[in-house]
């Protein structure tokens, strides 16, 4: 695939960008997103193009989401409209559902890329605000992130973030990416993860921004109880009617619980 010293594009510390170069890892992305023709696809990060060549030689037309200015002039060299359409940008104030616009009734929307490790939590967090509108979402992410996606309540990696994805997609971790797949090789191991949208019946809170609230609470002080934590929302009685123990510190507790916890404070 491409080469760092023969494409002549300095990785930038500020983008978070690593490239990836091992054509049997990217073969096995690809085939593991599985493009079918015509499909209404968005690569976040397209970088040097090693995972854009081939989705555009699957699906025919590809969007792709990049604020490296010198990377978009290199995309437009090598692709026409036809094939290509560059949204110039950053990904995190990006409006994902203008894509999703023409797209009526089942959400088609399919949303891919390597995302940089640097801003990995925050574009997680805008991307579930799409969910409604997206049909799955396949992304190259730093291990230690993905576990903490599909971590379950009790362990070290469960959190805010594995609650809040959890409410709203079916995840899944796909396969390890060794650092030596890219360049600059990263420190750190990466892991393909796959986000499928849950159905709107199956969510369950009444109120999303309270539901939203709370968890960040319980998990803003991670050393403290939930008596402590949730003292402005719920008080222990209530929790105890709920089959909770307000001794508990928020990370034994499901993402069911706390759609029950912020359903009883919402008067649901």
């Amino acid at each position: 695939m491409h080469d760092l010293e023969t494409d002549g594009h300095r990785a930038r510390k500020r983008f978070g960008q690593n490239f990836l170069s091992d054509p049997n890892i990217i073969r096995k992305i690809i085939d593991g997103i599985r493009p079918q023709p015509g499909e209404l696809m968005v690569e976040i990060g397209p970088g040097l193009g090693a995972m854009t060549a081939p989705l555009i030689e699957r699906l025919g037309h590809l969007h792709v989401v990049e604020i490296d200015r010198d990377l978009i002039a290199r995309l437009h060299e090598r692709y026409t409209a036809e094939q290509l359409t560059v949204h110039e940008g950053d990904a995190l104030k990006f409006d994902f559902g203008s894509l999703a616009a023409s797209a009526a009734g089942i959400p088609s929307l399919r949303i891919v890329g390597n995302l940089p490790y640097n801003i990995s939590t925050p574009i997680l967090f805008h991307l579930a605000g799409f969910a409604d509108k997206v049909k799955d979402m396949t992304f190259m992410l730093q291990k230690e992130v993905v576990m903490r996606m599909v971590a379950e309540p009790g362990s070290e990696e469960y959190g805010r973030l594995s609650v809040m994805l959890q409410y709203r997609f079916r995840m899944g971790r796909l396969f390890d990416v060794p650092p030596g797949a890219f360049r600059p090789a990263p420190k750190v191991m990466s892991s393909i993860v796959r986000l499928a949208p849950l159905a709107a019946d199956q969510l369950g809170a009444e109120n999303e921004a309270l539901f939203g609230r709370i968890v960040a609470a319980a998990f803003g002080q991670r050393r403290k109880t939930l008596r402590n934590t949730l003292r402005e929302f719920i008080d222990e009685g209530a929790l105890a009617e709920l089959g909770i123990d307000a001794g508990l510190r928020g990370e034994r507790l499901s993402v069911e619980q706390y759609v029950a916890i912020a359903n009883r404070c919402s008067g649901a």
